[in-house]
């Protein structure tokens, strides 16, 4: 048997070598850093990390924001490229009714189908064009909302309550660690353990919504759209389907509930 033993042992070690190696992979047991190889944020309290994530998305130049915000109880889908002097993208409310939204510095454009328009006079005309959005309309800073990054993020990043870090995990191809609010309650935020420390995923309070934030600091490309595709109604919009109201939901900090469009 004591001729038998050192073998034994040997082959002992080389199967607890062999299942080391293999927790390794996954970043878990036998000393592994999971920290390794990341920029460190995973190492930092909660707070730290949300105050890290809002520092980063505050000194970004451009973001692409897409998902879902539910404001005043209703569903809205973005899609929309955010840079530091305006930007473009597409909104579509629970109703099936979609627009396009470009800002160009000051200038706003709208575009929509005759649906959008609804009984209004000029729908025909200005389906499927790019309407100037004057300044002096009601609408104009409830659409500008969606086109300013800065505002949006500073209204969509809030996290509401007692603040915890979670797990680390993968949002796509980037790996994360999660900061939750009152047990994800109210809130939560997924921010990148490579490089800039950005949120990549917003999870808002009270179901209000699920949106991803990607392509930080990619350039994007903004021009008035041609002259023949133009339109200039004048000095306010023409009346919606809603009879006035704004189709554009408003980004609330906090709880995420957001606030009704007006009627």
């Amino acid at each position: 048997m004591t001729a038998y033993l050192p073998s034994a042992r040997l082959r002992r070690a080389a199967l607890a070598g062999a299942l080391c190696a293999g927790l390794a992979v996954v970043g878990t047991g036998c000393g592994a850093d999971p920290d390794e190889g990341t920029n460190g944020v995973g190492k930092l309290s909660a707070e730290q990390i949300e105050n890290k994530a809002k520092a980063a998305a505050t000194g970004a130049t451009s973001v692409h924001l897409s998902g879902v915000l539910v404001s005043g109880g209703k569903s809205f889908t973005l899609d929309m490229k955010l840079g530091a002097d305006g930007g473009s993208g597409e909104v579509k409310s629970q109703d099936d009714t979609t627009f396009e939204l470009l800002r160009v510095g000051s200038q706003l454009y709208l575009k929509a189908g005759a649906k959008f328009w609804g009984q209004s006079e000029a729908a025909g005309k200005l389906g499927d064009k790019f309407v100037k959005v004057p300044e002096a309309d009601p609408s104009y800073k409830q659409f500008l909302v969606f086109t300013d990054m800065h505002v949006l993020l500073d209204g969509l990043l809030g996290l509401d309550g007692q603040l915890s870090k979670g797990d680390y995990t993968k949002v796509g191809h980037t790996r994360v660690v999660q900061v939750s609010a009152d047990k994800g309650k109210g809130g939560k935020v997924s921010v990148s353990l490579e490089g800039v420390p950005y949120p990549v995923l917003m999870e808002r309070a009270g179901g209000a919504g699920r949106l991803v934030l990607e392509d930080w600091g990619k350039p994007v490309e903004l021009k008035p759209p041609a002259q023949d595709q133009t339109v200039d109604y004048g000095s306010q919009l023409p009346t919606t389907k809603e009879q006035g109201a704004s189709p554009a939901p408003s980004a609330s900090k906090g709880s995420g509930q957001g606030t009704a469009p007006k009627s």
